[in-house]
């Protein structure tokens, strides 16, 4: 019993991880095109998938913080479109290094499940 919540414990830390990673890969991608704050990465993300990814702002920021931590984005405090104070994020040469590890990762993992799928 105990080594089945252990199993379902590590498969659960492992979807989670991978929607994480993939967050933070979109969010990486959305930087790549210069400084933004958070509404405009939300916005960015739901506009490019046409709507079909939606971020809502329980991912969105502990992502930032998370990613900021690990040195791939930077912040800092400046004036939005609406003419608001916001917190902007831009991409850091780390960043840059791990966007280009994550696009290439996840080229394969697109690649081997389109194998699977085309499989009869």
């Amino acid at each position: 019993m105990k080594q089945r919540a252990a199993q379902r414990s590590k498969s659960e830390e492992e979807r989670i991880a991978l929607l994480q990673g993939t967050l933070d890969l979109l969010i990486l991608r959305t930087l790549r095109f210069g400084p933004a704050h958070g509404h405009a990465i939300v916005k960015a993300i739901e506009s490019g998938s046409d709507d079909v990814l939606l971020v809502e702002q329980g991912s969105l920021y502990p992502a930032l913080h998370r990613i900021e931590e690990r040195g791939w984005i930077a912040s800092y405090w400046g004036v939005s479109d609406a003419n608001r104070k916001a917190k902007f994020y831009k991409l850091t040469a780390a960043g840059r290094k791990q966007l280009a590890s994550e696009e290439s990762r996840w080229s394969e993992l697109v690649n081997a499940v389109g194998r699977v799928l085309r499989t009869e």
